[in-house]
């Protein structure tokens, strides 16, 4: 019912920056919710930052002040940015929604990407 693809991962040095996109498809009216996760070598899937429908915006404090969440509308798409990066950012960064005014009612379940990976390192 809903369709995340990510992309722009890729292999970056300390202190570079990537941009990875999330586009939402499928059978529903609107998102309320997009939001990043990621789950580092070893360990716990872990939210990184979220954005609303209204565009209110929250950062976990490790990517606070270093990474931005912003999000087309039109098309669906969330963007982050993440900038100054170092090699604990290292992980597979999941696109995550929820919830979604389907086209059948309003779903609650969330969903999630396939993961785009990104590694810091020099």
């Amino acid at each position: 019912q809903v369709q995340l693809v990510e992309s722009g991962g890729g292999l970056v040095q300390p202190g570079g920056s990537l941009r990875l996109s999330c586009a939402a498809s499928g059978s529903f009216y609107s998102i309320d919710t997009m939001a990043w996760y990621r789950r580092a070598p070893e360990k716990e899937r872990r939210w990184v930052t979220s954005i609303t429908s209204g565009g209110d915006t929250k950062y976990a404090d490790s990517v606070k002040g270093r990474f931005i969440i912003s999000r087309d509308y039109a098309k669906n798409t969330v963007y982050l940015e993440m900038n100054s990066l170092k090699p604990e950012d290292t992980a597979v960064y999941y696109c995550h929604a929820s919830p979604v005014r389907l086209f059948s009612g309003v779903s609650y379940v969330g969903y999630w990407g396939q993961g785009t990976q990104v590694t810091v390192s020099s």
